[in-house]
């Protein structure tokens, strides 16, 4: 990323300035069931970005632009949080069908041909999406919750480089 766009993008070194007194938490709504409407539109995102970090970070890097956000881990771990109780507790979608592991790897598949057209026939041979998309897709349909993405993903990368 071009140094002059990184700067209009983070301008400091932090963003201890930008408090939000709007917002105000207490312990309580740490604790509360959220409500909202899961969308076909935001399990495939949730997928579609999931997978495009993973891939990222197989390949040494930590911090990735996708679609104009600049991703971490941290985005990941929220997308795969996020599917992984949607299957688990059987959560409908809006239009209808249940989140549930055969739904998950069916949209897998075709968030991949979504990627493939977007970074290119070459970039997608060349890189790691595929086995990106049979991690992240083994994380979401688990029966037991991964504590990181990153430690198994981590044993992939060590174990590549022996």
């Amino acid at each position: 990323i071009a140094r002059e766009v990184f700067d209009r993008i983070m301008p400091g070194p932090n963003q201890v300035s930008k408090l939000r007194a709007d917002v105000a938490v207490e312990a309580k709504d740490l604790l509360d069931v959220p409500d909202g409407t899961i969308t076909e539109r935001g399990v495939r995102h949730n997928l579609n970005v999931g997978v495009q970090y993973l891939e990222a970070w197989l390949r040494g890097t930590g911090c990735v632009p996708i679609y104009n956000l600049m991703e971490d881990a941290a985005t990941a771990e929220i997308s795969r949080a996020q599917l992984w109780q949607w299957v688990k507790h059987k959560s409908r979608m809006a239009e209808g069908p249940v989140v549930d592991a055969p739904l998950i790897r069916r949209f897998l598949g075709e968030e991949l041909e979504k990627i493939e057209a977007l970074v290119g026939a070459s970039r997608f041979a060349t890189g790691q999406y595929r086995e990106a998309a049979s991690m992240f897709g083994d994380f979401v349909t688990a029966d037991r919750f991964e504590e990181f993405l990153t430690l198994p993903a981590y044993e992939r990368v060590v174990g590549a480089a022996r």
